[in-house]
């Protein structure tokens, strides 16, 4: 069943996803880090992870950096995309945002988080069978102004061995080519979230796996947000 095969490919990303999360101190390299989460994907018998995005501080601003030799520092943001192809070969793409170190974070790092928070909530639960395509981007939450020019290239997008149909922008970013159709049961989404100010120092990433049932959805993804930016 391909449903249970992604599943099983989402609690190895989320186990591997921990490891990541105890690794995470100050001083380790995006690099160290990121390859915490390539070993747990292979030591759970997953395949390969399709890109490097993972980012700290300023590099999480704006967004689509690949991860670096830079070393995260206490209080900084580390913001990444699975963008993994776990066991059984079935995609499991999460995003998530940490705070590294102790500190609380600031009025600003919380700001971000809030906002991609309520995002994903709100467009999660539009995620309706029957509903278009079309009128699921026109009814979504989208980023405040001075974020939205930073704004991630879509809002929602299929998953299965990868990144699949449907590709589906932000309503303004809509075009002839971007295609229509209908949510249906079966189908799996990933609903995105980018949030960084233009000009800003940091930005938060959330990206959560979403099954279309009979009867609305179920979030197959679980791996928890991080409190302390919850607020």
């Amino acid at each position: 069943d391909e449903i249970l095969a992604m599943r099983r490919a989402i609690v190895a990303c989320e186990a591997a996803m921990g490891e990541m999360e105890q690794a995470l101190k100050p001083g380790i390299s995006e690099n160290e880090l990121w390859a915490e989460l390539h070993r747990g994907n292979i030591a759970r018998g997953g395949e390969w992870i399709e890109t490097r995005l993972l980012t700290s501080g300023p590099r999480t601003n704006p967004w689509f950096q690949e991860c670096s030799s830079r070393k995260i520092e206490a209080g900084d943001l580390v913001a990444f995309d699975t963008d993994l192809i776990g066991p059984y070969g079935f995609c499991a793409d999460l995003s998530r945002t940490w705070l590294c170190g102790d500190a609380n974070p600031s009025n600003e790092q919380r700001a971000l988080f809030r906002i991609a928070a309520d995002q994903i909530e709100h467009n999660m639960a539009l995620m309706q069978p029957g509903i278009s395509f079309r009128a699921l981007v026109e009814a979504s939450a989208v980023p405040p102004g001075d974020c939205f020019p930073t704004r991630y290239g879509v809002l929602y997008h299929g998953v299965g061995l990868a990144d699949e149909y449907p590709t589906l922008p932000h309503a303004s970013d809509w075009t002839s080519d971007t295609p229509d159709g209908v949510l249906e049961p079966g189908m799996v989404l990933c609903v995105e979230s980018y949030i960084g100010r233009l000009g800003g120092r940091e930005g938060v990433k959330l990206e959560e796996q979403i099954l279309i049932t009979e009867t609305g959805n179920e979030q197959l993804s679980t791996y928890p947000l991080d409190t302390r930016l919850l607020g």
